[in-house]
């Protein structure tokens, strides 16, 4: 089943089927008590029913994913508010089952320390609850909170447990992919290096003995006479041929070195649970310089990284730009932003990977307008000068 269904799919359904089965009792009020029936508490039950299960239906939908903390703790207090609802109308413990329920989703939408606080609070409420019911006593309330508050707490450890497995997850896929990144642009580099050891081997050594061929066949062409001469212009004319050829293959080899980066930054993004990578790049984007494509590389990296771990986007956009005076890269998340952005040491060491080459980083961001960051890198040429 777990080969289906992701953490956070499991919690909610678990969850559902919970409340519907809280929700039992509704169904059997009207034939238990025909005429006697309280319409007016009864509605009122079914409408906290409903507003819980409508609640817990949008917060459940969002676990996982980045969302407003504001959304999360007002999903939370409406259902809160339903569950002690339900266990005053019904006059029971029956709203301790629904706590249970949102036990099992606080730490996938608070903080730790705050769902623990979220945890106990609802728990003494639950039990404020029972204690204002006929024929209750302190005694009875006390023994629901100390029931209810440890059913509560291993439904939030398991869930607490859940989470950080499933972190653990979406870390290790961001290495993998890291990873694959790097072993691309590592594959490449060496299939280049190969390319110009060949050309190398090739230029100095067939390219150095055709060179001495060709100047002793023109010295015997002089000494020849008759048709032992036109055998030996003959062959001086396809030693010539050769080394040409020779010449020729080394520069198509060496015309080749350029690193090709776009299977490289695929490999970087693909299978990145969230956020949502939209990469978008140039025709043919590739670079000679492998420390250049190594800048990139670990540019986009961080990138990745940053949208990951502190802006919680949903959605994040990476564009390349390639013009005659350099390279640009466009990042921007939807991300929760913020008015002042103090760089860590990943921004930093991005900074001056690119100021290495000639290259400048800014950044843009405000709260709640997601988080824009440009980096510039001139061409080629202009960045060997530099």
């Amino acid at each position: 089943m777990s080969k289906h269904f992701t953490h956070p799919q499991l919690i909610r359904w678990a969850g559902l089927f919970t409340w519907a089965c809280v929700g039992i009792p509704l169904l059997i009020l009207p034939f238990y008590y025909g005429e006697r029936l309280d319409l007016v508490r009864y509605f009122i039950w079914w409408g906290a029913q409903l507003a819980f299960g409508a609640a817990y239906t949008v917060l459940a939908l969002s676990l996982g994913q980045r969302s407003r903390p504001w959304r999360s703790v007002a999903l939370l207090a409406v259902m809160t508010a339903s569950a002690l609802t339900v266990s005053h109308l019904s006059e029971s413990g029956l709203g301790g089952l629904l706590i249970l329920v949102i036990s099992g989703v606080l730490p996938w939408s608070l903080p730790t320390r705050v769902g623990v606080v979220w945890m106990v609070a609802q728990n003494l409420a639950q039990a404020g609850v029972i204690a204002s019911l006929p024929d209750s006593s302190l005694l009875t309330a006390l023994l629901y909170c100390g029931l209810f508050l440890g059913f509560s707490s291993f439904a939030f450890v398991t869930s607490l447990v859940g989470l950080r497995e499933a972190s653990a997850r979406m870390e290790l896929d961001r290495l993998n992919s890291e990873l694959r990144a790097t072993r691309e642009l590592l594959a490449e580099s060496t299939r280049i290096a190969e390319r110009v050891r060949i050309a190398r081997e090739l230029h100095d050594l067939v390219g150095h003995h055709l060179t001495a061929l060709s100047l002793n066949l023109e010295t015997a062409s002089h000494l020849a006479e008759g048709k032992t001469k036109e055998c030996v212009d003959r062959a001086q004319s396809l030693a010539r041929l050769l080394l040409s050829d020779v010449r020729e293959v080394v520069g198509q080899m060496r015309h080749g070195d350029e690193l090709n980066l776009s299977q490289a930054l695929k490999s970087l993004v693909e299978d990145m649970p969230a956020p949502s990578v939209h990469l978008e790049l140039p025709g043919e984007f590739t670079v000679r310089n492998p420390q250049r494509a190594q800048v990139i590389l670990r540019c986009v990296q961080e990138i990745v990284t940053n949208a990951v771990r502190h802006a919680r986007a949903r959605n994040l956009w990476v564009r390349f730009e390639q013009g005659a005076d350099g390279l640009l890269l466009c990042a921007r998340d939807d991300g929760r932003g913020a008015n002042r952005v103090k760089p860590g040491h990943g921004l930093t060491g991005m900074g001056e990977r690119l100021r290495q080459l000639g290259g400048t980083l800014s950044w843009e961001s405000s709260a709640g307008g997601g988080f824009r960051l440009e980096a510039w890198l001139p061409s080629e040429e202009e960045g060997s000068l530099a």
